[in-house]
């Protein structure tokens, strides 16, 4: 009997008509649940705690519970989970698939957030699977895990220097703990060095203590790994180093040196007690630079690098310091030049003398201490000429600072003007085939017997081949120059003479396209006896410098030794093309009158104007209207055309002439521009009878001292150029001092009882100095006394070393310096006329090497180029 007819049985019929309906309503659920129609035996509802929930991605949970409510003895339910962006573990996983009623199981959220991040879970009765409850699952991303290291970079000793690292993590996991580990290119295991935990707690320190000995490269990272989230790390870098020895010391070398703009100059550190062997950096400055301005270097801390000079001339202060103790270091000075070169006779168409870019060249380090002979080099024939230098050209493909020099033999030499012992780049005879000469030529003999120019007075002895300086054209690698050669045939008359005008490639010394050509010339006159004079290449001694002027190479003769028939000439031939441009003979009627200037060049203004003075010869010019134009013994202005624009002529022109006292023996003509004053454009020259005139470029004055803006005495006789610096003018006449005659810019004139002068004095020919100068300081004049030239000649001397002279040029009674001091600075025997060049902390002397002059004299060095500098070390 069912339960609803018991209750009928004892209860009225109404009563239990009621009844029997709310049992029957006892079936119905809440919302998370449901019942089954079907069953017979009642309903059955499940329900979901909690209904939602919230779980972070990467293993974070939630324990759900089931709640069944049935008639079945069956309360279990299954679990599963779902998503539209998921499936399987992509949605988490769960503790367990089944569980009975009331029991939790845990949900674990995937590694990854879904999208969209929603995770449905299901629990459905085990006993009826239409009765089941859902929860919803909202996923969000795990907030990351952090870890940070105090410090992140250390210097630690070896052996045993010690250093705490403290880990820092941040992380909602409850594991905030760290693994330490160590690793290094150079080390491994222990030979990183050791940590006094391998885990610790954030915030916790640990320990680090360096290896028994440094690896190399010398670091160490130190790496604290989350032990929550493998993939959070962070890094400390240890930099080992052996113990600091406390006595290193750091010198360099060289000690000095003097490079051009762009040169390399190797260096090399000497580090004493560094056991760590760690190197020096280097470094330089200037007081008008800063950083790579200052240079560059082609090393980082090696002890040897190469210092990559600027593009600014100046002083630079060359640095090495240690690396391992960073206050000890050593520094040198290192000059560097911005000369453009040194391309013509006394440095520029001014012929002023002066070399104002010289940084390495002081008044301070030119002592017997620090400055002497570096090195010399040789070559085949004296060397009459000024050795002309060239900044860095590339010659046989690598750069080099070259110094060219030309001898009486017939040859060009260039040499590397820097390297010890001597490095010949090239060398060249202009009498072989490749430069216009044939087999049969020869230089042409001089000298007192056998001579084939001169009356063997032996002016220039033994031979005669290149005698007047080259000049250069640095825009197209070109080098001028003017040979003299013979094909001999028993006598002079009956021998064939040449003089060839030359361009040379200076990186090659092989000629140019249509070089070279032989000089020939004629023009109206009447000195040979007919109508036209012709020029003679046996008579015509080429001993002036070659100017070039905007495009022009101006060639200038004299005489050897005042043998007739000879006149002044001088030519033009354009610089492309050697073709005869202009050429003028100055005593086209009387002979005579040759242009040698003590072997200067004719001078240069910046409107093409040349000057330049002649030697004997007859002055017809009386007058502006005369009819001749014969210019012996005077001082000329010469368009770029070769025409007489302008002359000076002194008061005793025909004592010159009648005296052999050559108003054109030297001094030839040095031009002073003023930027104010009475005069602005000056010219100065002077000759045999020792008197100097200075001249108004502008108005030269036609005949007569009177018009002469200044003229007075300067010595027993001038055979040389000026130089001039900082308003003053330096010379040295036959036998007396080289003195400094100051410059009155407010009355234009020199002031001739002010002198400085040296305590030396300079034997026949005196001398043409050169002065060194950093702009307007640190002014050096260098002189040579080249009185025992080796020649017979007609002046009493001597055959012996030519003798270099440095002075003070604020004080010329201050000799830093001479080539007789010390040991091993003697130069070679000495030729007239000379010249040194000073460039790049060097002084380069042409000489006869150990000639003595005399034809067929024993020697094993005809000729000789000497070069002084700062001693190395």
């Amino acid at each position: 009997m069912s339960a609803k007819n018991v209750y009928c049985t004892f209860l009225p019929i109404v009563v239990c008509a009621l009844l029997v309906s709310a049992l029957w309503g006892c079936s119905s659920g809440s919302s998370s649940s449901s019942a089954d129609p079907k069953s017979p035996s009642g309903a059955t509802m499940v329900t979901v705690s909690p209904a939602t929930a919230t779980v972070q991605v990467s293993s974070g949970t939630q324990p759900f519970t089931a709640t069944v409510t049935t008639n079945q003895q069956n309360q279990n339910v299954t679990w599963t989970l779902s998503g539209s962006g998921c499936s399987a573990a992509t949605c988490g996983t769960l503790s367990a698939t089944t569980s009975a009623s009331g029991t939790a199981i845990t949900y674990t959220a995937p590694s990854a957030l879904p999208n969209p991040p929603t995770v449905t879970l299901t629990a459905t009765s085990s006993a009826s699977s239409t009765s089941m409850a859902q929860a919803v699952i909202t996923l969000t991303a795990a907030p990351s895990t952090t870890v940070s290291l105090s410090p992140t970079t250390a210097s630690i000793q070896a052996p045993g220097g010690t250093q705490q690292f403290t880990a820092t993590v941040t992380t909602n996991q409850q594991n905030q703990n760290v693994t330490w580990t160590l690793s290094g290119s150079g080390c491994s295991a222990a030979t990183c060095g050791t940590l006094s935990a391998t885990s610790s707690a954030s915030g916790v320190p640990i320990t680090y203590t360096a290896p028994s000995a440094v690896p190399n490269p010398a670091m160490v990272t130190l790496t604290a790994t989350s032990g929550a989230s493998s993939a959070s790390t962070a890094q400390a870098t240890i930099t080992l180093s052996a113990p600091v020895p406390t006595n290193i010391s750091v010198s360099i070398s060289p000690k000095q040196a003097g490079i051009a703009s762009g040169q390399s100059l190797p260096l090399t550190a000497t580090l004493q007690n560094d056991t760590t062997n760690s190197g020096v950096t280097w470094s330089a400055s200037s007081s008008s630079c800063s950083a790579s301005a200052c240079g560059t270097f082609t090393a980082g801390t090696s002890t040897t690098a190469a210092y990559v000079a600027p593009a600014a001339g100046g002083v630079y202060t060359i640095t090495a310091t240690s690396v391992v103790d960073v206050t000890k270091s050593a520094s040198i000075t290192v000059g560097v030049t911005d000369l453009p070169g040194v391309l013509t006779f006394h440095n520029n168409l001014s012929r002023d003398g002066t070399n104002t870019h010289e940084f390495v060249l002081t008044t301070s380090n030119v002592t017997t201490a620090t400055f002497g002979k570096l090195f010399s080099c040789q070559a085949d024939g004296a060397i009459y000429t000024q050795p002309l230098w060239i900044p860095q050209r590339s010659v046989g493909g690598a750069p080099h600072n070259v110094i060219v020099v030309a001898t009486q033999h017939d040859s060009l030499y260039a040499f590397d003007a820097d390297a010890s012992p001597c490095a010949t780049l090239w060398h060249v005879n202009l009498l072989d085939s490749a430069h216009g000469g044939s087999a049969s030529e020869t230089t042409v003999p001089a000298g007192s017997t056998g001579f084939f120019v001169g009356e063997g007075a032996g002016d220039i002895t033994p031979e005669v081949g290149v005698t007047g300086t080259p000049v250069i054209d640095q825009s197209s690698n070109t080098l001028y120059v003017v040979s003299k050669s013979v094909i001999p045939a028993g006598t002079p008359a009956a021998s064939t003479f040449y003089q060839r005008l030359h361009a040379i490639d200076i990186t090659t010394g092989k000629e140019k396209t249509g070089s070279p050509v032989t000089i020939t010339g004629t023009t109206p006159g009447t000195g040979d006896g007919g109508t036209m004079v012709t020029f003679r290449a046996r008579q015509q001694n080429q001993r002036p410098g070659l100017a070039l002027v905007n495009g022009v190479v101006y060639v200038a003769w004299a005489s050897h030794e005042d043998v007739p028939t000879y006149y002044g000439w001088i030519m033009g031939f354009n610089a492309s093309t050697l073709a005869q441009t202009a050429l003028l003979n100055v005593t086209p009627n009387v002979g005579y009158g040759g242009i040698w200037m003590g072997g200067g060049a004719p001078a240069a203004d910046s409107s093409d104007n040349l000057y330049l003075i002649t030697g004997n010869g007859a002055f017809d010019k009386t007058s502006p209207s005369a009819p001749n134009n014969d210019y012996g013994d005077s001082f000329l202005k010469l368009t770029s055309g070769l025409t007489v624009s302008q002359y000076f002529t002194p008061t005793d022109y025909m004592t010159d002439q009648a005296n052999d006292q050559d108003f054109g023996a030297g001094g030839a003509a040095l031009l002073v521009d003023q930027p104010n004053g009475p005069v602005l454009h000056l010219v100065i020259g002077g000759g045999k009878d020792g008197y100097l005139y200075l001249l108004n470029r502008d108005s030269m004055g036609g005949l007569g001292d009177a018009n002469a803006w200044q003229r007075f005495k300067f010595g027993s006789g001038i055979f040389a150029t000026g130089a001039f610096w900082n308003n003053t003018f330096y010379m040295a006449g036959v036998g007396g001092h080289l003195q400094a005659v100051p410059f009155n810019s407010s009355t234009g004139m020199l002031k001739t009882g002010n002198v400085s002068q040296s305590a030396a004095s300079f034997g026949f020919p005196g001398s043409t100095p050169s002065v060194s100068a950093s702009g307007t300081t640190n002014g050096i004049v260098w002189a040579l006394d080249q009185g025992n030239y080796c020649t017979p000649g007609d002046h009493p001397h001597g055959c012996g070393p030519v003798v270099l002279h440095a002075y003070d040029a604020t004080n010329l009674a201050i000799e830093l310096w001479n080539s007789t001091m010390g040991t091993g600075n003697a130069a070679g025997n000495a030729v007239k006329f000379t010249v040194p060049t000073v460039a790049n902390g060097k002084v380069y002397v042409g000489t006869r090497g150990n000639n003595t002059g005399g034809v067929g004299s024993s020697t094993s060095s005809p000729g000789e180029l000497d070069v002084y500098g700062l001693l190395p070390n």
